[in-house]
């Protein structure tokens, strides 16, 4: 059994630091490294895609809306050309943090606000895919399970990777809850590393009101910016491997 173990990173911003990514870098197998739209500045970018390549870990573009203000996790009601060109930007800019750090992009994975309008909105989840396919049509595409963004992937040639969450909560539906509502962001990092085992061996997980809900799902994210980040990381890893999980990127 495999499984891939994904965080956000790089997402610091001049005197402001969030996460300990070098940390985070020593534990995951995927990295999203932010583009600079939702956080991130230059030197957070290379710095983090310098530890990536450090550490064997597979770097990926964590696309978002140009929402520094708001860390990319409010709607923006673009036009689709306007996201298309967007994310062909972010992804230019990071691609070249990546290349004079040793290692290159091999996935992009959308941010925030953004990953969650086009689990249902076509125009954006198109206008992302017209992007990936326009500046790399082998790189694969993370996203939430059923997702319209992935089934779009896959029409488009693009490799679709079905993602879970350890530290987020499910809805019945087999959604994120909101952050804005209680309880939508896990912090028992002993609970979080069971959950994450029953996901990879059952597939399931239990949504906020106790039923149990299928999650397909290639990559698990821990989010750096979470309060304790890297004790939980490691617990989940730990209790993965300890499960006889084969901890590696989907794109590595």
């Amino acid at each position: 059994m495999r499984l891939d173990l994904n965080a956000d990173v790089g997402e610091s911003f001049g005197p402001w630091t969030v996460g300990d990514d070098a940390a985070v870098l020593g534990v995951v197998t995927s990295a999203n490294v932010a583009c600079g739209f939702h956080a991130g500045d230059p030197v957070a970018l290379r710095t983090t895609c310098t530890y990536a390549a450090e550490r064997g870990v597979v770097v990926g573009a964590q696309v978002g809306y140009r929402d520094l203000a708001g860390f990319g996790r409010r709607f923006i009601d673009m036009h689709p050309d306007e996201l298309t060109a967007d994310v062909i930007y972010q992804l230019g800019a990071l691609s070249a943090m990546a290349l004079v750090s040793g290692t290159r992009v091999a996935y992009v994975k959308p941010h925030g606000a953004l990953y969650n309008a086009i689990v249902h909105h076509e125009a954006q989840a198109q206008a992302v895919v017209d992007a990936i396919v326009a500046v790399d049509p082998s790189l694969p595409v993370l996203g939430l399970p059923g997702s319209v963004v992935l089934e779009r992937a896959t029409a488009a040639g693009l490799r679709a990777v079905p993602e879970a969450f350890a530290d987020r909560a499910y809805t019945p539906e087999g959604q994120l809850v909101p952050r804005s509502e209680p309880g939508a962001v896990l912090h028992d990092a002993a609970a979080v590393a069971a959950r994450v085992v029953r996901l990879a061996h059952d597939g399931v997980v239990t949504a906020v009101d106790g039923s149990t809900v299928q999650v397909r799902a290639e990559s698990v994210c821990i989010h750096g910016d979470t309060p304790g980040a890297v004790a939980m990381a490691q617990a989940v890893r730990a209790a993965l491997e300890a499960s006889g999980v084969e901890l590696r990127s989907f794109a590595g």
